[in-house]
């Protein structure tokens, strides 16, 4: 099974990007996102970004993956 995070974009080189979420980074493609920009969050699938998201929604998303998360333990 796979799933998309919301990931920050910390660092952008051309459609090379490296994204965060608690201290932990990736390096993401953002071929897909139109005049991607650091600071914005977007959802990432397969090392890709694939839609971008309000901070808002992204830290929503965040709170969700950590109560699932929580609820393992």
């Amino acid at each position: 099974m796979c799933l998309a995070v919301p990931l920050k974009i910390v660092e952008l080189n051309g459609l090379d990007a490296v994204g965060e979420w608690e201290g932990v980074r990736r390096r993401i493609r953002v071929d897909f996102i139109p005049d991607p920009q650091v600071g914005q969050y977007v959802i990432v699938h397969a090392g890709f970004a694939i839609e971008r998201l309000s901070e808002r929604q992204a830290l929503e998303d965040q709170q969700a993956f950590a109560e699932v998360e929580n609820a393992l333990l």
